[in-house]
């Protein structure tokens, strides 16, 4: 099973991304774990993920948080902002299974 975590800068607007990720997995067959974690959050979950993906409105945590996911050799991308506002799951998580690739 492959676990996306996504963040954002309290988790909410962001597990609604979620969902139609969860979506658009399940009308794929793709077995995944996708989760959202706000910035306070994602310090204590992070080392469980395959993947992670912040939400546009947090770009300014990315060389902090990269610096962790490099150590851990895992991806790190910020979600690209027309597809998060159109909350197209299919696309998102099309880029993070490609991340991992």
């Amino acid at each position: 099973m492959i676990r996306i975590l996504l963040c954002c800068a309290a988790g909410m607007s962001t597990s609604m991304v979620v969902n139609k990720m969860k979506q658009a997995a399940a009308a794929k067959s793709i077995d995944v774990d996708i989760n959202a974690v706000s910035i306070d959050e994602f310090e204590s979950c992070y080392s469980e993920y395959d993947c992670y993906l912040l939400g546009p409105q947090i770009k300014y945590k990315l060389a902090d948080f990269k610096v962790k996911a490099d150590a851990l050799g895992k991806p790190i991308s910020v979600i690209d902002p027309m597809d998060y506002g159109m909350m197209k799951g299919d696309k998102i998580l099309a880029d993070a299974l490609a991340m991992i690739q």
